[in-house]
């Protein structure tokens, strides 16, 4: 596994706790900011898992 993947996992699941602390506590910077970590993480994981795949080949 690479570690792109792993480092991406964990800023998505910081900013979903992010995004929920906001929605909670009537935050929209915070839950905007939640949201964009989120986004973030996913993106960083794919890249991960694209060079998971290519190094597979």
């Amino acid at each position: 596994m690479n570690k792109d993947r792993i480092i991406g996992s964990a800023k998505e699941a910081k900013g979903k706790l992010k995004e929920a602390a906001g929605k909670a506590v009537g935050d929209a910077k915070l839950e905007a900011e939640g949201k964009s970590d989120k986004i973030e993480g996913k993106v960083q994981n794919a890249v991960g898992g694209l060079k998971d795949a290519i190094k597979g080949k």
